[in-house]
């Protein structure tokens, strides 16, 4: 009786014993590459969802968790607009900058419309033909897995504070963390860009238009109606200050047609400023 509840009791003991090793060796059969996957893309979903209930939270792409960190990107940029530009086929987005959308319009110091986003773009292309060639160097993915980075001109300046120190861009405190703070300031002390009239925020602006809705104001390059039935002003043929009667003409010219920023020699936002 005794014997045979001893070899009860040791049958057991060897079943235990082999099911323990029988997972063991099922979790080691699993690629140790497979595992580390899984459970980070299980830690980015959780992240994602958490960000749902956060703006303060950065955007968390499972790219960012594994592969390795992408080299600096160096090479003449094409603009895409006022913080994106485009190298060697790669899109970079800026790091901790917003600028305008390409269709977004605000006001200037006198109430009238411009087209800022494409302002916005055109002063970034200006600035970057002036030292090229660029060099991005990487921070993260986005959402868009655009590669996100700061890009400095071959002279070493910043773009992104440039951008916002001219009020080209505004700090997006979001990702910047008030890195540029300080150049935002002083853009707007010296009502410089954006600055010198009103506008939307970028990130706020595309909140409004996110449902393909109407925007508020004309897509680029279509002029304003009620300022043509006003003054009869249209963009052909050019023209000149001499040929400009008014204040009121001169800058609807300069913020509706491709050649009106030619009449705003000093680039301080008047145009043909002995009419002003």
């Amino acid at each position: 009786m005794d014997k045979s509840r001893h070899d009860n009791h040791s049958e057991q003991w060897r079943n235990r014993t082999g099911a323990k090793r029988s997972r063991a060796l099922r979790w080691a059969s699993v690629p140790r590459q497979l595992i580390f996957l899984t459970v980070a893309a299980a830690g980015a979903l959780a992240a994602q969802t958490a960000m749902q209930h956060s703006d303060s939270l950065p955007e968390l792409n499972v790219s960012n968790l594994i592969g390795p960190k992408p080299e600096p990107i160096v090479g003449v940029a094409s603009v895409i607009d006022g913080d994106t530009i485009e190298i060697h086929g790669q899109r970079i987005r800026f790091n901790g900058i917003d600028a305008p959308e390409s269709k977004q319009y605000c006001d200037d110091a006198k109430g009238f419309e411009y087209p800022c986003g494409r302002r916005s773009a055109e002063a970034l292309d200006g600035f970057l033909a002036a030292s090229r060639p660029v060099q991005c160097t990487f921070v993260t993915w986005d959402r868009y897995h655009r590669f996100v980075g700061d890009c400095r001109r071959a002279d070493g300046n910043s773009v992104a504070a440039w951008m916002v120190e001219h009020g080209q861009a505004l700090d997006w405190p979001r990702y910047s963390h008030g890195a540029y703070d300080a150049q935002q300031a002083k853009a707007e002390a010296a009502k410089v860009g954006l600055w010198v009239g009103s506008f939307q925020a970028p990130w706020d602006w595309r909140a409004a238009h996110a449902d393909g809705a109407t925007p508020l104001t004309q897509p680029a390059g279509i002029a304003s109606r009620k300022l043509i039935a006003q003054g009869g002003y249209s963009c052909e043929p050019r023209r000149y200050c001499s040929q400009i009667g008014s204040c009121e003409e001169a800058q609807w010219y300069l913020h509706n047609c491709s050649w009106g920023r030619k009449l705003d020699r000093d680039g301080d936002g008047v145009a043909c400023e002995t009419l002003c």
